[in-house]
């Protein structure tokens, strides 16, 4: 099965994986962005993009390295990764439902004013990052149109990470 953690910068992606992968056994934890980094470090580099996902290839590879991973191990994989294009999560979605693999689909909420003090707060990317900021707005239209409607909405306004964690966990296990 695959976990996917959806949502913008700042809502708690990454944290929540890393925990919910340990209140899931025999779950791992598979950031889809190293996919990315991968095809940008093709020499000569590929088309100019600002966004590594709008390369064509980005969306099967990450399925193939998704399903290989799981045919291999078994188990579950949490997939913290921001996708906001419907098209590129359809894309996803369907060659992982071609090849058998359930899917959970969770979206990260906060609202904005949130978002915007997490980001400028977060010492690991640093404060007031240029691309995470560019990225509330694709988010909040995402929500208005189709994201909300196609994964469980988990709304992190007021929940700590392990809270989050848990609330997914728990939905995974009852499932």
């Amino acid at each position: 099965m695959i976990v996917w953690l959806n949502g913008t910068h700042g809502a708690g992606k990454s944290t929540a994986g890393a925990l919910v992968q340990r209140l899931i056994p025999d779950s791992r934890v598979s950031d889809a962005e190293k996919v990315g980094e991968a095809l940008m470090d093709i020499r000569p580099g590929l088309p100019g993009t600002d966004n590594f996902q709008h390369w064509p290839p980005w969306r099967p590879l990450v399925v193939e390295a998704a399903r290989r991973v799981l045919d291999y191990t078994g188990g579950t994989l949490v997939m913290p990764m921001t996708v906001l294009v419907e098209e590129y999560w359809r894309e996803i979605g369907t060659g992982l439902a071609e090849h058998g693999i359930p899917l959970r689909h969770f979206v990260l909420h906060a609202d904005q004013d949130t978002l915007r003090r997490r980001i400028a707060e977060d010492t690991v990317v640093g404060p007031d990052s240029p691309f995470r900021l560019r990225h509330l707005e694709p988010y909040a239209e995402a929500t208005r149109t189709w994201l909300h409607a196609e994964a469980e909405v988990v709304d992190t306004t007021q929940l700590t990470p392990a809270q989050t964690a848990l609330r997914i966990a728990e939905a995974v296990k009852s499932s």
